[in-house]
């Protein structure tokens, strides 16, 4: 190459580069080609970062993959319904575990303290009720609240050390610790109502934490101690119970305490018609309270006799 024609050539690519980083077209271009690589990188990066579908979407799958674990371990839960072919809206209670509570109980029936245990039982009772009392004054729907908070602790602890001496001696407890556990489900399901119909102050609440934590350790030692003592005090712990609720019913019909109409979950657990009121509920509550009565009586009167529980079968389903 001759040298004119090296210094054309090199004038014309002293030309282009000036035309390129010339203000108007080249700096800005190669700026904004630079913005637009960088970009068009970001917007790439994004995407391989992005959740492959939506929140919705992911809630989606997720609520799919757990069906799936579900479905593959053979747990699926059933679709129940009513009878009127409605869904069954309860999971704490299914439609063959409701009943109508037998109301025709005898309700004045009390066990008279005759030798030193069932004494110890009824005054350590009376005990506990008379501070209650002072605290609650004519506020029932917090006092009952407390009480089943409280009842529903002795059929689980008792059908608890039931079940471990079953499995330590090999052998049947008589339907015994289905009894006892039934018992505490019912007694739950009896705070299940009454919170529907309430909304417990701070104290209150801490009244129960306090007196629950209590009394789920003493009545567990005194049921290692002696069975029938503790059956014995759940007794006469039932008894009060029922005579609340009765002063509960008294208030109700004298118009003193609103009876409003009863929750859906008290309905459909005892059978009630549909426009059953808080004195209906009260009272099937109340023959409960009578049924768990009689039951632990009979417990500590086994035991009293010399016999254990296994030897007697239980009354199960007798609520």
């Amino acid at each position: 190459m001759s040298r004119s024609a090296a210094v054309k050539m090199s004038g014309l690519l002293m030309r282009q580069l000036r035309g390129e980083f010339s203000p108007h077209g080249g700096m800005v271009q190669i700026r904004h080609w630079s913005n637009m690589s960088t970009s068009s990188k970001t917007k790439e990066e994004q995407k391989a970062h992005q959740p492959p579908h939506t929140v919705a979407d992911a809630t989606n799958d997720v609520g799919d993959k757990a069906k799936k674990i579900v479905s593959y371990w053979g747990v699926d839960p059933p679709k129940i319904s009513k009878e009127d072919g409605t869904p069954w809206k309860w999971n704490s209670f299914r439609p063959w575990e409701t009943y109508s509570a037998d109301i025709s109980i005898d309700v004045k029936k009390h066990h008279l303290p005759t030798n030193f245990m069932d004494k110890f039982a009824y005054w350590t009772v009376q005990s506990l009720k008379y501070p209650t009392y002072l605290f609650f004054q004519r506020r029932h729907m917090c006092h009952a609240m407390l009480l089943e908070t409280v009842a529903a602790v002795p059929g689980m602890v008792g059908g608890m050390l039931l079940h471990c001496k079953s499995l330590r001696r090999f052998e049947h407890s008589g339907g015994w610790i289905k009894a006892l556990l039934e018992e505490a489900e019912n007694e739950r399901m009896h705070l299940m109502t009454f919170i529907e119909l309430s909304n417990p102050k701070w104290y209150e609440r801490a009244l129960v934490f306090a007196v629950q934590g209590v009394f789920v350790n003493a009545y567990f030692l005194a049921y290692l101690a002696s069975p029938k003592l503790a059956h014995r005090i759940v007794g006469y712990l039932e008894e009060e119970a029922v005579n609340s609720y009765t002063e509960f019913l008294i208030d109700i019909e004298k118009g003193l305490f609103e009876n409003s109409p009863a929750p859906a979950i008290a309905i459909d657990y005892w059978r009630l018609p549909a426009d059953a009121t808080l004195k209906d509920v009260v009272t099937v509550i109340r023959a409960d309270e009578a049924h768990h009565r009689d039951l632990n009586h009979f417990a500590s009167d086994i035991q009293c006799q010399g016999h254990e529980l296994k030897d007697y079968p239980a009354p199960i389903g007798y609520h």
